[in-house]
């Protein structure tokens, strides 16, 4: 036989039932036990699709609240002391009511307590928690929940295969804090408790566990391979099977360590990295297990099963039954069934697959490896060629126009009339802004009223006039509020739009939309990314009407706000035809036509958001050059074809972004605003660093707390900030949209930074 498995699947439910329940949880709406029951029986359920698609095993432990590794953190003990109660004791079981508050902060006695910093998971649109460490950490199994989901499913008749984020990807991820000191120096302690939590799990009669360490798949030094052996030499005693997982590329260098740890399985990437396929199974110990991804986790096209029966047959007659097959990561990055999506075209639906249907197409090619010529194989393999070959010869992917005008770029086209220096003064006199001017970076609450309007005019139940007229007046009063609070550059807030890449893509040919797509991104965020079929044009413009009625509502400066060509491509599905350049390129084009349409309606700022341009680099250093030169070649594309006058901002959140601090320097942005609060300024570094020339918005609180940030706090940030950037180039923002808040700790937090800009301003000024 071929086993059949899943690395993960996604948690949030079909409908998004988690988020909704974890949402109406944080409201009061359920109390703890309706929440946990609903949990359970998300689940359950889950498991019961996965077993019914023909899986071998289920994978246990991929279920989170919030996320996977604030999971590990809370189950090994991982508290900072911030969060604890005044005895400092890490509570034998960390409850909900911790576990939130280390996703969201929380504010006691002694005042505001800051979340866990978040940042993205490799190279996704993921966010997990930053487990954060000091010199002498302890560890001790603190949580029992993934040892009760594993008695659930066995309960349930299944074959649970915990899934747990490896020791040394679980040391790589976190942060040292309070001093400098080397990581690894807490391995052998969390080793031990490693060790513990695996002897607890083989107790409950469970066969393998899957530890997942793509960090595998990252430039290693001798010292980090060093720990992987050390601690895999020590696991091995422990009496359940490993499958090491690694994914997101390939082994590379890390091959041999891989391959040489007393593990006994090992799971590769091929659909990422599937030149790695020979070496692995050259250099396969006798005695291991190869499990095989080759259904994309990360992307929403249907798998070329017959492409891949071929290829993987001679290794199933080379190693037998220690051939396994999965997908190439955890399901969690792609939506959850297709069958939801009844809207789309025929011809269009055989080219998908969402979750529940890539367990299907796993499970049908471990059997057919396995030998099976029933009718039901047989017949699933010839629909995914049959499907793939329609695709081929189908004219909506292919726009010669588009094609043609891609070839035309010329160099010309990424370069501003003036440099910076000089532009900065013709703006300074256009715009008349003070010193530490004040912003927001573009969205305002999506509130009741807007969604209710949404929902109405999809039902038919509203007029577009109807509808347009509804948002104009969501527009004045997000004008009128800014009015009130007396920001200096104002922005529509968004209230038109649904999610930041779907709304520009829904007015972008090329395009298509699922209803009930839905991925992760953080918490209880969900997104729906919009899927790249073919070529891309504008047709249109898409927000000039928008903003230029905000306009004629204000004499203070407005943003115009759209989504950049990279975040564009990375936020949504991509095309597996052509390479992610190809279509960066022709998303670059359509957003410099929005722009000049803006800038004629007479909107002297355009802020092209790119928070995913760190999120697209590579894993491996040797391939960031390329990425980098086009991610910021499409960037300047789309922004270069202004005048000196009109100011370009730029918005990033949530990367590390320090190592490529130059190419975010050439991207030109008049200003950038970027993530700092949950950091605590730390990205500032970067910038004391290195000379960035233009101008910064350090974002001064977190919008993703329910916390109303004090004017102290806000202060404290800003005089750190001032430290770092010339006040000068110094803007005064939060660090992300505002979608998600209300308008009430909306306006108490703006009203807090308004207040610290002003009074610095006057301080900075009479000094």
């Amino acid at each position: 036989m071929t086993i059949a498995h899943s690395l993960g699947f996604p948690r949030i439910g079909k409908q998004r039932e988690l988020k909704k329940a974890v949402e109406a949880y944080w409201r009061g709406k359920l109390n703890q036990e309706q929440l946990l029951a609903e949990g359970q029986k998300l689940r359950q359920q889950h498991w019961q699709w996965q077993a019914e698609a023909g899986l071998d095993y289920v994978p246990v432990g991929d279920f989170a609240w919030y996320d996977q590794v604030l999971n590990l953190s809370c189950t090994l003990g991982v508290i900072p002391e911030r969060f604890l109660a005044d005895a400092k004791q890490i509570p034998s079981e960390v409850g909900l009511e911790l576990y939130f508050k280390m996703a969201r902060g929380d504010t006691n006695e002694q005042g505001e307590v800051a979340a866990c910093e978040m940042t993205k998971w490799f190279d996704t649109n993921y966010h997990y928690i930053v487990p954060e460490f000091t010199e002498n950490q302890s560890f001790a199994i603190s949580s029992s929940q993934l040892l009760e989901e594993i008695k659930e499913a066995a309960q349930q008749g299944l074959k649970p295969k915990p899934v747990l984020l490896g020791p040394l990807s679980y040391l790589w991820l976190g942060k040292a804090k309070g001093s400098d000191f080397n990581k690894l120096s807490l391995l052998d302690e969390l080793i031990r408790v490693y060790g513990e939590l695996l002897v607890k799990i083989a107790d409950l009669g469970v066969e393998w566990i899957q530890l997942d360490e793509p960090i595998l798949t990252l430039d290693l030094d001798n010292e980090w391979r060093q720990g992987f052996e050390t601690a895999y030499n020590r696991l091995q005693s422990t009496p359940v099977n490993i499958l090491l997982a690694t994914y997101f590329g390939a082994l590379g260098d890390n091959l041999g360590t891989a391959i040489n740890l007393p593990t006994e399985g090992l799971h590769i990437d091929l659909v990422r990295a599937p030149e790695q396929l020979t070496s692995v199974v050259d250099r396969l110990p006798a005695y291991k297990v190869l499990s095989v991804g080759v259904v994309n986790g990360r992307n929403v096209w249907r798998t070329d099963l017959q492409q891949w029966l071929e290829r993987l047959q001679p290794v199933k007659q080379r190693i037998g039954d220690r051939l396994w097959v999965g997908p190439s990561c955890s399901l969690l990055h792609s939506p959850v069934d297709l069958n939801q999506e009844q809207q789309f075209a025929d011809d269009v639906r055989q080219w998908l697959a969402f979750a529940v249907q890539k367990n299907k197409e796993i499970a049908v090619l471990a059997k057919a490896l396995a030998g099976d010529n029933s009718t039901e194989i047989t017949a699933a393999i010839e629909a995914s060629m049959a499907a793939f070959k329609e695709k081929n010869n189908s004219g909506r992917i292919h726009d010669e126009t588009i094609q043609a005008r891609v070839q035309a770029i010329d160099a010309n086209m990424s370069i501003r009339q003036k440099p910076y220096n000089q532009r900065v003064v013709l703006q300074r006199q256009q715009l008349k802004l003070p010193l530490l001017p004040t912003t927001t970076i573009g969205s305002f609450p999506q509130t009741t009223a807007i969604r209710a309007a949404r929902k109405a005019f999809k039902a038919g139940k509203l007029t577009e006039a109807e509808y347009r007229a509804e948002m104009k007046q969501q527009i004045a009063d997000a004008v009128h509020r800014q009015e009130t609070l007396d920001l200096d550059v104002l922005v529509h807030g968004e209230a038109e739009r649904n999610d930041m890449v779907e709304y520009f893509g829904e007015q972008l040919s090329g395009f298509l939309f699922s209803q009930h797509g839905w991925v992760q991104s953080y918490g209880s965020r969900c997104v729906k990314p919009p899927i790249i079929l073919g070529d891309i044009k504008r047709e249109q413009p898409m927000t000039v009407e928008w903003i230029r009625y905000a306009q004629t509502l204000t004499n203070k400066p407005l943003k115009g706000m759209l989504t950049g060509p990279v975040t564009m491509l990375c936020w949504s599905f991509p095309r597996e035809d052509v390479s992610r350049e190809v279509s960066c390129l022709q998303l670059a084009l359509a957003l410099r036509d929005e722009v000049q349409d803006l800038e004629k309606a007479g909107i002297h700022i355009i802020q092209i958001d790119e928070p995913a341009i760190r999120e697209g680099l590579p894993l491996r250093k040797a391939e960031w050059q390329q990425y980098l030169d086009w991610a910021v070649r499409c960037f300047k594309i789309a922004s270069c074809g202004v005048e000196n006058t009109t100011q370009i901002h730029t918005h990033m959140c949530y990367s590390e972004f320090n190592d490529i601090i130059e190419a975010i320097a050439a991207l030109d942005a008049d200003v950038i605003t970027i993530e700092t609060s949950r950091s605590d300024m730390e990205l500032l570094d970067a910038f004391e660093n290195f000379e960035y020339p233009n101008e910064i918005g350090p974002g001064v609180y977190d919008i993703h707390s329910p916390n109303i940030p004090s004017q102290d706090w806000i202060k404290q940030l800003l005089k750190k900030a001032a430290n770092k950037i010339d006040l000068e180039r110094l803007w005064v923002n939060p660090d992300c949209g505002l979608k998600t808040r209300d308008w009430s700790e909306t306006e108490q937090a703006l009203a807090n930074m308004v207040a610290v800009a002003k009074e610095l301003r006057e301080e900075y000024q009479a000094s």
